[in-house]
């Protein structure tokens, strides 16, 4: 059986080894044909070590996101110990892996969340503080962008004001609109090293913006990302969606309980659940305070609002 694994999100240098020691520990310990070319490992064996190295792969993996680097006295450890199908079912809910560790899908909601992305062009992600729509969102846009499967990612905000009008706030226009985008520059900073993201920023692979910046453009072969979609009116979302250019992919997200919109002004996130929910190709997730991985407070909270809102 042949098989081709492409060692996504680490440095195929560090998978190797020093003198490619890694590469020759696999060898030793196992008759398949082991062969690293780029960033693929390349294996030739019957089908049931295959599947075994495969296993022992995204064990490795998952170690040097932890550790940074992998030695051969590692590779021996995780070669003789027992290693199950878990380590294969939780690769499945890996993300993105990164210098600090994975990003996982933890919960069953995001898991769903997740799931979607990955056979939908667009999707809707609905629920509360802290289900994690928007960390999850960035993590999936820059699994996508290091595959080479997009060559460019736009994260975007609608710019209301909560409690305080922009016009009284200090500074220029950049001042006073980056408050409002400082939880997706958090997100990609845990994400990607600080200079891989200054050089993204700099060369505008990566855009954050206001959601008025949209207007007028047609973003192909691109990764698209509305968050805090309740504050956007139904005019502003369909601007968004028919952004989508060529091999796009867009995800919206948004807590309908948590909008800041004048009095009267529909959500634009409620507007399109209604005009849209029916269009294949469009996937709509729900998460729920089940889904919350804050502090455990946060759940309660969320609770307690809920049955006030009844």
């Amino acid at each position: 059986m042949k098989k081709t694994i492409k060692l996504s999100g680490i440095d195929p240098m560090i998978f190797a080894g020093a003198n490619d020691q890694n590469i020759k520990v696999l060898i030793k310990n196992y008759e398949s044909n082991i062969v690293l070319r780029g960033d693929e490992l390349h294996l030739d064996g019957l089908k049931k070590e295959v599947h075994k190295i495969e296993l022992l792969i995204n064990d490795i993996i998952f170690t040097i996101n932890k550790k940074g680097y992998i030695e051969p006295s590692d590779l021996e450890i995780l070669i003789h110990s027992s290693g199950d199908i878990k380590s294969k079912k939780v690769e499945d809910d890996v993300i993105l892996h990164t210098h600090s560790g994975a990003i996982i899908a933890q919960t069953e909601g995001q898991k769903e969340y997740y799931k979607s992305v990955l056979s939908n062009d667009i999707v809707f992600a609905l629920g509360p503080a802290g289900t994690g729509k928007t960390y999850q969102a960035v993590a999936c846009a820059v699994s996508a962008l290091k595959n080479n499967e997009v060559e460019k990612i736009i994260i975007t905000r609608p710019v209301v004001e909560a409690g305080e009008r922009l016009g009284f706030l200090p500074g220029d226009l950049k001042d006073k609109v980056d408050p409002y985008l400082t939880p997706l520059y958090d997100a990609l900073d845990k994400m990607l090293k600080k200079d891989k993201m200054k050089k993204y920023l700099d060369t505008k692979i990566i855009e954050i913006a206001p959601l008025a910046y949209m207007r007028g453009r047609t973003l192909h072969n691109s990764f698209m990302i509305l968050d805090e979609a309740q504050n956007s009116t139904p005019m502003q979302m369909k601007m968004f969606l028919t952004r989508l250019g060529v091999t796009s992919k867009a995800i919206i997200t948004g807590d309908v309980t948590q909008t800041d919109l004048d009095k009267g002004i529909i959500s634009g996130l409620l507007d399109a659940v209604k005009v849209l929910k029916k269009i294949k190709g469009i996937s709509f997730v729900e998460l729920t305070s089940k889904d919350v991985i804050r502090h455990k407070l946060v759940k309660d909270i969320i609770k307690a609002y809920s049955k006030k809102e009844k």
